[in-house]
């Protein structure tokens, strides 16, 4: 194969092709009609001698030939697409852009109002759209639509850049006339009742159910562990809820402690150690190959990567 003779816009439509596995939404996707899309994915197979994608009960598949390529494919483009782009400074000062950004209320209160803060003296007219996990998708964020995702998470694909902000520990908010108060043992812990918390990953969540353990996360699992299983009653995705009713309804919130700390100055609640051991959690920032040489991005992480180390 001549590689002089391959039209540099075939492997554009093979990236999304691969992606989408859908010749209209590719269509859609590269704003060309689904006949210009048709074409293309017919010169493709021309092109390697190989179906690319074949139509099986599930939809359109990638065939073993077209996965070989996809990944060298998209780290081709990628380093294309930084490659031609101005080599311009990002001066935030005077930057009016916007960045969309994927957090959970845990990251959003903890890390990006003190970003906020940064950005008000740095950066006064860059704005930041924050939506919540289930706005956006792992899909989302790999073409770009969402600048980064910063969360807990337990996979990220392989394609993503990502880094550690911080490690966080957990800590138990009570009302500070809780009848666990003073002695705060294991044994009082399971005797009252709990609010759980959590929202990690992406995409729109499901319902709890409380019996399966494993899928409830690290607290949880810890405890069983051990043979032991908390009382919850109320299971939310927010951590400023979960510290409400921690505070107003008596219920015992065990939580990332960098959360807490935002009721520092509250004198109606009590911070206590676990009773048990539970290990740290990492808080990461993550973001598609298309943005990682992106200048203003480039600026935007490593703010955020030092207001988390402050």
């Amino acid at each position: 194969m001549n590689i002089s003779k391959i039209d540099l816009n075939l492997l554009v439509y093979l990236d999304v092709l691969l992606r989408e596995k859908n010749v209209t939404r590719s269509a859609d996707q590269l704003s060309i009609t689904q006949p210009a899309m048709s074409n293309g994915l017919k010169r493709l197979r021309d092109l390697f001698s190989d179906p690319i994608l074949v139509r099986t009960s599930e939809g359109m598949m990638p065939t073993a030939r077209a996965l070989q390529l996809q990944p060298v494919v998209r780290d081709v483009l990628s380093k294309l697409e930084a490659t031609i782009q101005p080599e311009t400074e990002f001066e935030p000062i005077s930057s009016n852009r916007t960045f969309r950004i994927m957090a959970s209320d845990y990251a959003e209160t903890t890390l990006l109002a003190k970003v906020l803060g940064e950005l008000r003296t740095k950066a006064p007219s860059v704005t930041l759209d924050i939506v919540t996990p289930s706005d956006v998708s792992f899909h989302d964020v790999e073409l770009g639509k969402v600048d980064m995702a910063i969360n807990r998470f337990e996979e990220l694909p392989m394609s993503f850049h990502q880094k550690v902000i911080w490690y966080d520990t957990f800590s138990c908010m009570v009302n500070k006339d809780h009848p666990c108060l003073p002695n705060f043992d294991l044994d009082r812990y399971l005797e009252h009742q709990h609010v759980w918390v959590s929202k990690t990953g992406f995409g729109v969540g499901v319902g709890i159910d409380p019996n399966e353990v494993q899928k409830l996360g690290w607290v949880d699992a810890e405890l069983d562990k051990l043979g032991k299983k908390r009382n919850i009653r109320v299971f939310t995705r927010h951590y400023h809820m979960a510290m409400w009713l921690a505070k107003e309804q008596g219920l015992i919130a065990t939580l990332p402690t960098k959360a807490t700390e935002l009721y520092a100055d509250n004198d109606n609640v009590k911070v206590l150690e676990p009773p048990f051991d539970i290990p740290p959690i990492a808080l990461k920032m993550a973001w598609s190959p298309l943005l990682h040489h992106d200048v203003g991005h480039i600026w935007l992480r490593r703010l955020i990567v030092d207001v988390g180390s402050k």
